[in-house]
């Protein structure tokens, strides 16, 4: 059995991490609110991390257990089932709160990802 390979994974939330943060970077919360494209765009981004982490194995989140990994994953599903329930004042506690964190997370990730054991159940 071969390991699934979920570097880009790592590679396509480390983009997103950045693309949001390039976007709000100077943007104040005010700003966020009354900027559709920004809000959208944001938005977009999270749910590609949210997608992304479902391609990373227990194995590896296991090493970074300081990462709500639950709820990354959650929060793509309410993005795109319950997106009116979802306030402004919670996506943005996200890029402001936990974004720079799970950056670093993803960042140390993909670093060790060529050294990382397989899951057991990430066979090809």
């Amino acid at each position: 059995m071969a390991r699934r390979d979920y570097r880009h994974a790592l590679d396509d939330m480390l983009a997103a991490l950045d693309g949001i943060a390039q976007a709000t970077a100077g943007q104040s919360f005010d700003a966020f609110c009354r900027n559709w494209l920004l809000k959208h765009g944001v938005e977009r981004g999270i749910e590609i991390i949210s997608e992304a982490s479902r391609a990373v194995p227990d194995t590896a989140k296991a090493l970074r257990p300081e990462i709500p990994w639950h709820q990354v994953r959650a929060i793509g599903n309410i993005l795109r089932h319950e997106y009116h329930g979802l306030s402004e004042r919670i996506l943005w506690n996200v890029v402001v709160d936990e974004r720079p964190r799970l950056r670093i997370a993803v960042e140390v990730l993909r670093a060790q990802a060529d050294d990382l054991p397989s899951d057991p159940d990430d066979t090809i």
